[in-house]
């Protein structure tokens, strides 16, 4: 029974530095992407005030590209 013990123990101890990388590099991950996330909404958000100060009107959201190409028939 202490050969199966020592086996488990060792497998657990092989997983274990996996297992601790691939919880640091999401933490990692999902801070840089939020990161970048609140940074784009603060960029947008000072554009929009600098646009209203010049009088600009306000830039659409939408997802659609800014300057929209004629498409080729």
């Amino acid at each position: 029974m202490d050969a199966v013990d020592n086996y488990w123990a060792a497998v657990v101890w092989s997983l274990l530095p996996t297992a601790a990388i691939c919880v640091v590099f999401w933490f990692v991950l999902r801070s840089i992407l939020r990161f970048d996330r609140t940074e784009r909404r603060v960029y947008a958000r000072i554009e929009a005030e600098e646009r209203a100060k010049r009088g600009l009107p306000a830039r659409a959201d939408d997802g659609a590209d800014p300057a929209p190409r004629a498409a080729a028939d």
